[in-house]
């Protein structure tokens, strides 16, 4: 079959022969070539014209916005018998026949030759799209010729349609009438008209297509709804975009809610950990719908920093530590509100009050002191405070500890502790040649830190007590009774003797002290030195000065007495050769004078039982005088 090359023009004007040269093989026999004379005779014939015939046909190019069914080309027939495409609209007379030799396109080809955009319109959000339509043209004589269209669909440049909030929830109240305004949609863009997909019978609400007013169809009861709204372009159909509104028809409130507990006293351990919870509220409104109501909490800042509301759940917002001095501030009690409100109209609200105590933990084991090293006189009396023990706990109240010796008392332990202040004291003799230290355990166990009177700590703590050894012998003064003989100044003090006294080994100093004699103050004591006072001495006079000299603190004191016998002669009185001042020794046994002091303290509770007991020795003996009267 041999066929005319589409966009081929026959004019036999220029050539009316064509001489086609045929070769046929079959196989297994030989070439056969033959030819063909195709002669063309001048006649009215159908021509189709460049570019519609040309191999890539015409290009045409339209926005994505054109309108369904719009004519978009026209095929016309030329004055002279040919045909063209324009983008016009049709004009003669329309012989010849139209048809489409491609199907894969959404345009279609009218009978008339229109080619029109497709029913439903280009899909605005794709790029650029390309469709290419041949189309075959023939007249009623059997003359066709072909070309082909190619269509290039541009982006619009026009706004598309777009709601500026694609999810609404929308709350109104009960009892709102037929066809009042519940809410508005609005969407930018051209053209733009509203409509309802969802419910596709609305029962409670209708849409204004133009200003996207969503109105009641009837009086409004609690209720909820889910709306589908379109807005579309009304000139471009597939240009569209939808939201969803949420209408809830809430119940008018006429009572306040109702709470179990309406109120909430509890105690809370010290060591509970944030985001528990502490208590749960069971809230009602008059409408039955727990999901409306809205729990917050009030109070001073110390109570909302550390306690928040999750939903109808108090719960701990940080820890409650027992053993700061900000919840010592407080009396370890925080108060606050919490406060459950309704969602309809108008709110109501219930107050519910919260007090909460925290409670102490024992969370921490006493401290023992550094260097619990004491050292004592081995003369100290009974009752004498060696040393404190200062022991420490971090748990409120702090340092609240009870002291006692792990060895108790006996006649080995001459020590004692007080349960309250952890003073040593001492309680039995002491002798530093028999034992020169003691090691004393102390327990510290605290108290008042927990509800819970057995849950204690304690620790062990070693205290070391050392001894210091006093001498025993008392000072030596040479010699211990003096004769002296002075006379009396004019003026000032002068000197009478210096003693010579020797004490303890080690070169302690030596105390001294006038114990008798000096019954006017003519004489004074200047480290071991004695000095006279010169007066109005009218006539000679002798004094006996009896001085005292001792060594160590401790106790009992050991001392000396020495005895010193002064004449004093007055001025007017002769004085002897010499003007020296005699020491005479005299000639018998030396009197040593020792004496002994011995005092005792006793101790704050024994002053007290024996108060106590005087007192209620009286008060006995009134009862029974009275008695004795009645009679």
């Amino acid at each position: 079959q041999v066929t005319l090359r589409a966009g081929a023009e026959l004019d036999a004007r220029r050539v009316n022969q064509y001489t086609l040269t045929l070769r046929v093989a079959c196989p297994g026999e030989d070439e056969v070539e033959e030819r063909l004379f195709v002669r063309v005779t001048a006649g009215q014939v159908l021509r189709c014209d460049i570019p519609f015939a040309s191999a890539g046909g015409d290009v045409v190019q339209v926005l994505a916005d054109v309108a369904p069914q719009t004519p978009l080309y026209a095929v016309l027939p030329q004055p002279l018998g040919g045909l063209t495409v324009s983008g016009g609209c049709p004009g003669g007379p329309q012989t010849p026949q139209f048809r489409l030799l491609n199907h894969d396109t959404p345009l279609t080809l009218t009978r008339r030759g229109l080619v029109l955009a497709p029913a439903s319109g280009f899909d605005p959000s794709q790029d650029t799209q390309t469709f290419r339509l041949e189309i075959e043209v023939m007249d009623r004589h059997g003359h066709n010729c072909s070309g082909a269209v190619r269509v290039d669909v541009l982006p619009s440049r026009r706004p598309r349609v777009t709601f500026l909030e694609a999810q609404q929830v929308v709350t109104v109240p009960e009892g709102i009438g037929p066809l009042e305004v519940v809410t508005q949609v609005y969407a930018s863009g051209d053209n733009v008209r509203y409509t309802i997909l969802t419910p596709v019978a609305p029962a409670l609400f209708t849409i204004n297509e133009v200003t996207g007013e969503i109105r009641s169809t009837r009086r409004l009861e609690v209720a909820h709804a889910r709306l589908l709204v379109r807005a579309y372009n009304a000139l471009h159909p597939a240009d569209h975009a939808t939201a969803t509104l949420n209408v809830t028809v809430q119940g008018t409130d006429r009572w306040a809610p109702s709470c179990v507990p309406a109120i909430f006293v509890s105690q809370v351990p010290e060591t509970v950990s944030p985001g528990s919870t502490l208590v749960t509220l069971r809230c009602t409104d008059s409408t039955s719908t727990e999901g409306s109501l809205h729990y917050a909490l009030e109070g001073p800042s110390a109570s909302c920093s550390r306690f928040r509301m999750e939903g109808p759940q108090l719960q701990v917002n940080a820890t409650l530590d027992y053993d700061s001095e900000a919840t010592a501030a407080v009396g370890f009690q925080f108060t606050a509100t919490i406060v459950v409100t309704t969602g309809g109209q108008p709110p109501q609200s219930t107050r519910v009050p919260v007090l909460m105590t925290v409670t102490p933990v024992n969370e921490f084991t006493p401290v023992c002191p550094n260097g619990a090293t004491f050292t004592v006189p081995e003369t100290a009396t009974f009752g004498s405070i060696v040393g404190r023990v200062a022991g420490t706990d971090r748990d409120y109240p702090q340092d609240s500890l009870k002291y006692s010796l792990e060895e108790g008392l006996g006649p080995a332990q001459p020590f004692s502790i007080d349960t309250g202040t952890g003073e040593i004291r001492v309680v039995g003799p002491l002798d530093f040649q028999r034992r020169k230290s003691y090691r004393l355990t102390v327990r510290l166990t605290d108290t008042r830190n927990d509800l819970d009177p057995a849950k204690r700590r304690s620790r062990l703590c070693d205290v070391a007590v050392r001894l210091q050894a006093v001498p025993d012998q008392a000072p030596v003064c040479t010699p211990e009774v003096q004769e002296l003989r002075i006379t009396a100044g004019s003026g000032g003090h002068q000197p009478v003797t210096r003693l010579a006294c020797q004490g303890s080994p080690d070169g302690a100093a030596l105390a001294y002290t006038i114990a008798g004699g000096n019954e006017d103050g003519r004489f004074r004591l200047e480290g071991n030195t004695v000095f006279y006072h010169p007066n109005d001495l009218g006539k000679p006079r002798t004094f006996v000065l009896l001085v005292e000299v001792w060594g160590s603190p401790g106790a009992p004191r050991r001392s000396t007495v020495v005895a010193l016998v002064v004449h004093v002669m007055p001025r007017s009185t002769p004085m002897p050769p010499s003007t020296t001042t005699q020491h005479t020794t005299l000639q018998k046994e030396p009197v040593i004078i020792t004496r002994t002091e011995a005092d005792w303290h006793p101790p704050a509770w024994f002053v007290a039982v024996l108060t106590v007991s005087g007192a209620l020795l009286l008060i006995a003996l009134g009862c029974m005088a009275q008695s004795l009267l009645c009679r």
